[in-house]
């Protein structure tokens, strides 16, 4: 994909965003025969009855990266995986170099490349790499040399990008993506606009809050966009607050609402879950136990308070997250499972199997979620990419660890 369109994590904001208006009073007679909770492998089937499973292709077994990117590198009309210093070219996932590489233990340290996307920074009709390194150093972008071959230009865009899960989304609305994080220097949250025009080299820095914020240090956990009072803009929230976006969010500072979003986290979402008309988080534990939902109470004083339930804590170290509709049903579901060795040996759980899984999501005013196991001997990373890698129309799950890279192809039966 690139950034030409409006991007996946807009579309797929604004698209969940509406449904809280619509949903709302859907399947609540289910609550009545099933329990909150399931990290239980369940047959999953989709809105048509077929039955969903995926197909695990391993691009490597190397530790490359902590997240990868997907995009069409050579301009065939295939998407193709860019991980670390390498792209792996579609469909027999062939492997290129990018930069020069670096070897990376996984018991020894972690890789330069912790949240990735492709996307056309320059204009010029070829897929870029945009690469968050490791958290608090510096955010760059390398220029596609368009088939003609060796190392590809690197650019820096920013020097101090902080919290570990920075991220890419479409902050003004134009259609193009921004990268939200902190400057760990300052301790402001920003959001970075890239160059509008071949001729602009610099990105725009814009800062969202004030100096010393909190989510804003380097290993910050928890950091995500989404519409928190249902004006139709790109809050950011983290786990101490969200900030709200005014109507021109290239002012600042925006105005911040503290609220407890539970604990350490890693990606954010907004979403009304339970179907009452406020927008409730999801979010999930980086290093130790739990996935949760926080739901949001508004008291007959008008006074806010946030209330924390457990969808699942059989396994830890659930480092990435991603809020998307798996079967169809026009739902949000979410993808997320144990990022492998996230602090060399020291986490609870840390020798556990690196699980992959699939929740779908049952709205009611007390939701469930129906865990699916997809994988044992993989993970997350950082960032996990949940696109339609394959191009037939189903969300495909690409993955780049301490285990190596992979795709899952979702498959219907």
């Amino acid at each position: 994909m690139n950034d030409h369109t409006p991007s996946q994590n807009k579309c797929t904001i604004s698209f969940f965003t509406s449904l809280n208006k619509h949903f709302l009073r859907l399947a609540f007679f289910s609550l009545l025969i099933f329990p909150l909770q399931s990290n239980a492998q369940e047959s999953a089937q989709a809105v048509n009855g077929e039955r969903i499973t995926f197909k695990k292709h391993v691009l490597t077994d190397e530790f490359l990266a902590e997240g990868v990117a997907i995009g069409d590198v050579n301009n065939d009309g295939l998407m193709d995986v860019m991980a670390g210093a390498y792209w792996f070219e579609a469909p027999d996932w062939t492997r290129h170099e990018m930069t020069k590489p670096v070897k990376y233990e996984y018991d020894k340290g972690y890789s330069n490349a912790f949240v990735c996307q492709a996307m056309d920074v320059n204009r010029d009709g070829w897929i870029d790499f945009v690469r968050i390194g490791f958290p608090g150093r510096e955010v760059m972008w390398y220029e596609n040399p368009k088939n003609q071959g060796g190392f590809w230009k690197a650019h820096a865009i920013f020097p101090t990008l902080g919290n570990e899960s920075a991220g890419f989304y479409d902050i003004d609305g134009d259609g193009f993506l921004e990268i939200v994080g902190s400057n760990a220097a300052t301790g402001e949250m920003i959001w970075l606009k890239a160059p509008s025009s071949p001729e602009e080299k610099a990105w725009t820095v814009f800062p969202i809050s004030r100096n010393e914020s909190p989510g804003t240090a380097p290993f910050s956990h928890g950091l995500g966009v989404g519409d928190m009072n249902g004006n139709g803009r790109m809050d950011v929230i983290i786990r101490e607050g969200w900030w709200e976006a005014p109507e021109d969010p290239t002012q600042s500072p925006w105005t911040f609402h503290a609220a407890d979003l539970g604990e350490a986290s890693a990606q954010m979402f907004a979403f009304d879950f339970n179907g009452d008309g406020l927008v409730d988080v999801l979010s999930s534990s980086a290093h130790d136990q739990g996935i949760w939902w926080h739901e949001q109470i508004k008291g007959a004083d008008g006074r806010v308070s946030w209330k924390t339930h457990v969808i699942d804590s059989s396994y830890t170290q659930t480092h990435a997250l991603s809020l998307v509709d798996i079967n169809s049903n026009g739902l949000p579901d979410f993808v997320t499972g144990k990022r492998f060795f996230a602090h060399l040996g020291t986490d609870p759980g840390e020798f556990d199997p690196p699980y992959l899984y699939w929740y779908e999501y049952v709205p009611g005013p007390e939701p469930r979620w129906i865990g699916h196991r997809i994988d044992d001997d993989s993970g997350v990373g950082v960032h996990v990419v949940t696109e339609d890698i394959t191009g037939d129309g189903l969300v495909d799950i690409i993955v780049g660890n301490k285990k190596g890279v992979f795709v899952f192809e979702q498959r219907r039966d």
